[in-house]
């Protein structure tokens, strides 16, 4: 396909119930940046693209579309079947500007036996974001 080269090949898509309080979290929380949002008339939003160094996640309000009904914001039991994973350089400092947020901790700041520290959060509706600073595009280690 002439022309066709995106800075990545998957996008984590997401729904929110306030999707405008999500986008607001994400970015004084978490650093994304808005690069995309558009809102409906009654405050929703439609389409977001929030971008964070080479990746993208896009998201929008649940509004009871048929994507919806396969893909929605969290249960209220906070099931999920998958996360996101953020790759940063200092994982300290990002988990202690979550901390100072008074976010939702799931699993503290801690060295992995593969490399690098993680930690997870959960936002205030219920995804589950790993923020690492393990990167899995780097070579790997020997006896890794």
């Amino acid at each position: 396909m002439p022309g066709f080269n995106p800075k990545t090949t998957i996008i984590p898509g997401m729904r929110y119930r306030d999707a405008p309080a999500a986008i607001d979290w994400l970015c004084d929380v978490l650093g994304f940046e808005p690069r995309l949002v558009v809102p409906n008339e009654d405050g929703t939003i439609a389409h977001a693209q929030l971008v964070l160094g080479d990746g993208m996640i896009m998201l929008g309000s649940s509004q009871g579309t048929q994507f919806d009904g396969i893909v929605g914001p969290p249960s209220p039991e906070g099931t999920l079947t998958q996360s996101a994973y953020i790759v940063v350089e200092d994982v300290k400092s990002l988990y202690e500007r979550v901390k100072a947020a008074g976010a939702n901790i799931v699993m503290e700041l801690e060295e992995q036996h593969y490399g690098g520290s993680l930690f997870a959060v959960r936002d205030p509706e219920g995804q589950l974001w790993n923020v690492g600073s393990y990167n899995p595009w780097a070579e790997p280690q020997p006896g890794g």
